[in-house]
């Protein structure tokens, strides 16, 4: 791998990072500049979102929760049904091909800015 390459997936890293720890989604911003801009299939760039996520995501928990920002009454539902979706989602993943997941990611972010355009003309 050139010194290019090696930039572009720690500056990658760095600034999904920055999302991840301000609770904002590393991934949203992880998985289309991997697989934009580093030509990786979409398989292989949510494979290294999750990875990631998970480093990410305990560290920001811990601080978090070091601040006071985590709220643990009825935690456990929450838990309890993402793992079980989370489960059937990377089943259900395993199945589709590429194509099809990066449009349904792309349909999802799309969808995730015109929500996010309304709540700013509704303000």
């Amino acid at each position: 791998m050139n010194f290019w390459g090696i930039f572009l997936y720690f500056l990658f890293g760095l600034m999904s990072g920055i999302f991840g720890g301000l609770g904002m989604g590393g991934g949203t911003l992880l998985i289309p500049l991997l697989t934009i801009f580093l030509s990786l299939d979409q398989k292989l760039s949510q494979g290294i979102n999750l990875v990631s996520f998970l480093v990410m995501a305990i560290f920001s928990l811990l601080i978090h929760y070091k601040n006071g920002f985590i709220e643990t009454k009825g935690i456990i539902y929450i838990i309890l049904s993402g793992v079980i979706f989370s489960v059937l989602g990377a089943l259900l993943a395993g199945f589709l091909p590429s194509k099809i997941l990066r449009t349904a990611f792309g349909v999802f972010l799309c969808l995730l800015s015109l929500v996010e355009v309304v709540k700013v003309f509704k303000k």
